[in-house]
Formats: structure tokens, sequence, C-alpha cells
């Protein structure tokens, strides 16, 4: 069966600080992460200082949106049932050296495996909120 994307709602969702930067990105098409220029490291979700180290200097970037899936799993009886299923939540490693959970769709979940290579792409949610998802690359795509 052909993955789909469940319903999400952010109705009554407070955003603060470090995490409305991330979803003010998502509204646009952009995924954000956080770069400790003094190591190099990429991190997300967004953190007042680098984990495991008291360094607080960063900087945005925006992702390019390309990653590999590192591990999923299929969703049949979702939490809300407005949702449709099945869907894929996944963990992705995004090619910028950090990781993020978001579903994948578009393709069949027999076709999904370890080390698929994907893109983001943004959907609609509620409240004017946008949330990004990944789908896997064509052929040819690197």
């Amino acid at each position: 069966m052909k993955l789909q994307l469940p319903v999400v709602v952010m109705a009554g969702v407070a955003l603060s600080g470090l995490e409305r930067h991330v979803w003010e990105g998502y509204r646009v098409g952009e995924i954000r992460f956080q770069v400790f220029p003094a190591s190099g490291a990429a991190q997300f979700p967004p953190m007042p200082r680098l984990r495991g180290n008291a360094d607080e200097d960063f900087r945005w970037a925006v992702s390019a949106g390309r990653g590999t899936v590192v591990s999923w799993t299929v969703v049949h009886r979702p939490a809300n049932p407005d949702s449709p299923t099945p869907y894929a939540p996944a963990i992705v490693e995004l090619d910028e050296g950090f990781q993020m959970l978001a579903c994948v769709a578009g393709c069949d979940s027999t076709e999904l495996r370890v080390g698929a290579r994907v893109d983001v792409r943004f959907a609609d949610a509620s409240d004017g909120y946008r949330v990004p998802y990944f789908v896997p690359r064509g052929d040819g795509d690197g």
C-alpha cells in the first residue's frame, strides 16, 4: 500500500524561541538547523547549546533537504483516527550531518529501506503550519 501522511493538528501549540525559528522555516519550505563554528557540528532539533558541550556560539543554516533513511516503522493503527494509513515515521540523516524524525510518503511501504535516499517536501497542517516529510529520490537523482 502507498504510504500516506498523517493528520497533523497544531491547534493550541505555543512555540517560542528556537522552536519558533524552526517552524517559521517550515512555513517557507526550509529545514533550519544549528551549526557550531568552533566544532563544525550540526544540531537538530535546536537547543541553547551544543549537546554534550558548553558551546553556545551557533549560527543558523538551511538544509538542502536531502538525506538517507536510517530507520522507520509503518503505522497501521494511528493515534489520531482521522489520519489515513499506512504512514511511515522515519529517522532521516540529512546530508548536513544531523538526524530528524519525519514521515516518508509517496512510495509503497515495501519499497522503504535503510539507506534509501530521500528529498524533503512540505505539507499543510492545521492553523497555517506546514510540516516536513520525505519522498524517495527518483532514479538518477543521486
